[in-house]
């Protein structure tokens, strides 16, 4: 069973936005077992459109397109699906009705005028999926066995029309495969020497089982995806060579992604604990504190923290006394340290992170090189810091050093 999303949209093409649309859908539709054959992104031009459509339904069962569905005369979707289908617009009572009542509750002072209730015309061959958020409906139009669905392109218009109209009516539509992804998550080594130490148990994987290596910045995640039309019987061999993976992978191993990222497991650690923790970056520029403060329940550990990112930040706001400044620079590992110290004893918190380095493109305040990074933490046992290197572009350097100091710090609260 196989899908193709068509997002349809110039602003899209020329980088004026993010297509989030398709990841949000891909992963809805790989819960129910279909598996999406390939992603198109086209102008908004009728001819572009129906060659997309043409060599969609060649490929899949199932074409799911977004965009395109507005009222001004750039939005060519609907018009397009007539010219494919040999179909025509009528105007559906109900929609007409939706789209008056959004006017009359929600859009305060904005006349409704003929062109939003252009919304109401639809092709007569479709299926209106009610949209809840929004005046363009979603549409279903069969042919031949394969299924065009149309969608808004606001996200949060498409991801309830996914949730409460496409999921279940494909449910019921298609007998479909069954799929289980497990990923799991692992800090501290490269993709290539972790394929190295599990080669031996790769390449035992059963035929219906594939693994995938997506490494991003000092973490890699191992993505096992199976396939059969027995629920029960691949989750038990998915969960069987799991249980086979995790001792080669111990030392490395975080969590399965399903469950949480790493910032989650040291929350909850430090709840669990009920132990505390402040930071003082420098080189991250807060994307520490942000990692922690995104999940809710994060004022139950973390205190606080100071980007302490020009030098006489972290003398008179950490009070990193100046002379050792002078001595070893900003970016040494006895800066790292006082700052770890100091935002302890300043946040009177049980552990203190901190991050300083160069991530360039100029080396700034120290003459260390571009991609020197030392993260310090201090216990309630002392502190200690460790340098890296991180290479030479600065957005790796950042991302880095901010899943590295996430690394160390999971790693000490486990030993606690």
């Amino acid at each position: 069973m196989r899908a193709e999303i068509i997002t349809i949209g110039d602003e899209i093409l020329i980088g004026q936005i993010v297509d989030t649309n398709s990841a949000f859908i891909a992963k809805e539709l790989n819960k129910i077992g279909i598996e999406i054959f390939q992603i198109t992104s086209v102008h908004d031009d009728s001819t572009h459109i129906l060659q997309a459509f043409k060599d969609a339904e060649n490929h899949a069962e199932i074409i799911i397109i977004t965009g395109g569905l507005g009222p001004t005369k750039d939005d060519i979707t609907k018009q397009t699906l007539c010219a494919y289908f040999d179909d025509v617009l009528i105007q559906n009572d109900a929609v007409l009705a939706h789209v008056e009542e959004l006017f009359a509750k929600y859009i305060n002072n904005t006349p409704i005028s003929d062109l939003n209730r252009k919304q109401a015309l639809v092709p007569s061959k479709a299926k209106v999926l009610k949209n809840a958020f929004g005046t363009a409906p979603g549409m279903w139009i069969e042919k031949n066995d394969k299924v065009f669905i149309s969608l808004p392109g606001v996200p949060y218009e498409m991801k309830a029309l996914i949730a409460n109209e496409v999921v279940p009516r494909l449910l019921t539509h298609f007998k479909r495969p069954f799929i289980v992804h497990k990923t799991v998550l692992t800090y501290g080594l490269g993709e290539s020497v972790i394929a190295e130490r599990i080669a031996d148990w790769e390449d035992h994987l059963p035929a219906f089982i594939k693994l995938a290596y997506l490494p991003n910045l000092g973490k890699v995640r191992l993505r096992l995806s199976a396939k059969g039309s027995s629920l029960p019987e691949i989750e038990q061999e998915v969960s069987r060579q799991l249980a086979m993976l995790m001792p080669m992978i111990a030392d490395i191993y975080v969590g399965m992604e399903e469950d949480e990222e790493i910032e989650q497991s040291i929350g909850k650690l430090f709840t669990q604990k009920g132990k505390t923790l402040a930071l003082a970056e420098s080189c991250t520029g807060g994307k520490l504190a942000s990692k922690f403060t995104t999940n809710p329940g994060a004022s139950k550990y973390f205190m606080g923290g100071v980007v302490s990112y020009a030098t006489a930040s972290k003398e008179d706001i950490l009070k990193v006394p100046s002379q050792l400044i002078n001595q070893f620079t900003v970016v040494s590992a006895e800066v790292a340290q006082s700052m770890a110290t100091q935002a302890q004893k300043l946040f009177n918190s049980d552990y203190a992170l901190s991050t300083t380095g160069n991530a360039g493109p100029t080396k700034g305040d120290s003459e260390a090189e571009v991609g020197t990074v030392f993260i310090a933490l201090a216990t309630p046992n002392g502190v200690f810091s460790e340098k890296f290197e991180f290479g030479k572009n600065r957005d790796r350097v950042i991302g880095k050093a901010v899943n590295k100091a996430l690394e160390i710090l999971f790693k000490e609260i486990l030993k606690n």
